[in-house]
C-alpha cells in the first residue's frame, strides 16, 4: 500500500459523510470529504455514499460520472454504500425515467411486500463469495436502512440477507465494491470490511 495513499469521499450532496469519515478514521485512515473535480481525479480510494432517493441522487452525481468512471478504469479501488450501491445499477423502480450509472447491470427493485419496509436494523450477512472486503463477515451483524435491493443480471452478488426473501446484501465486480448495509455503522465487522478496503 502506499503511504501516501489519497481516500476521497465524494460530496455530491447526498449526506452521510461524516460517519462514513469517522469510520475511516477509526481505523486510522484520513479521509478527503470534496467536491472539487481535480481532487476526485487524483484519488487512490473513491468512496460512493449516499441517503435519499434514487433520483435526486442521479441528478446531483451525474458531472462526477466521467471521473467515477476513469477512475475505476484504472483499477483502483472503488466503493459504494447503501445509496450508493444502487445509483451503481441501470435503473430503478423508484426513479422509472433516470439511468443509474450502469456499472452494474440489473435494477434496484423495492423489497417485497409482506415485510416492514423499510428494512432498518441489523441482519446478518451471508457470504456467497469472498470479494477481499468479506474477510470473517459470513452470519456477522451490520446495519441496515433501505427500501430497495439491487437485482443484478450478472453473478455479482457476494453477499445477502434473509429478509423472509434473499436480498442483495454486496456486490463486487473486478476493483469495484458496494454493500447495501453501513459498515461505517456497523461495529467491529463494519470496521474490519474498511480495512479491507483499505488493504486491497
Amino acid at each position: 500500500m502506499p503511504l501516501d495513499k489519497k481516500i476521497v469521499i465524494l460530496n455530491y450532496g447526498s449526506g452521510n459523510l461524516k460517519s462514513i469519515s469517522n469510520g475511516f478514521k477509526k481505523i486510522g485512515e484520513n479521509t478527503l470529504v470534496t467536491d472539487k473535480k481535480e481532487e476526485i481525479a487524483s484519488a487512490d480510494y473513491l468512496i460512493l455514499p449516499g441517503v435519499g432517493s434514487f433520483g435526486s441522487a442521479m441528478e446531483h452525481i451525474i458531472s462526477f460520472k466521467d471521473l467515477i468512471l476513469e477512475h475505476i478504469n484504472e483499477g483502483k479501488p472503488f466503493l459504494g454504500i447503501c445509496l450508493g450501491l444502487q445509483i451503481l445499477f441501470s435503473e430503478s423502480e423508484e426513479s422509472p425515467k433516470i439511468k443509474g450509472l450502469n456499472i452494474f447491470k440489473g435494477k434496484v427493485k423495492k423489497i417485497p411486500e409482506g415485510r416492514k419496509i423499510p428494512h432498518m436494523g441489523w441482519n446478518s450477512l451471508k457470504v456467497k463469495k469472498n470479494s477481499g472486503i468479506l474477510n470473517e463477515s459470513n452470519d456477522k451483524f451490520f446495519y441496515f436502512v433501505h427500501s430497495y435491493h439491487g437485482v443484478p443480471e450478472e453473478d455479482i452478488v457476494t453477499a445477502t440477507i434473509d429478509y423472509g426473501v434473499e436480498l442483495t446484501a454486496a456486490v463486487n465486480i473486478n476493483n469495484v465494491y458496494a454493500t447495501q448495509f453501513h459498515p461505517e455503522k456497523s461495529g467491529v465487522h463494519g470496521l474490519k470490511i474498511l480495512k479491507s478496503f483499505m488493504d486491497l
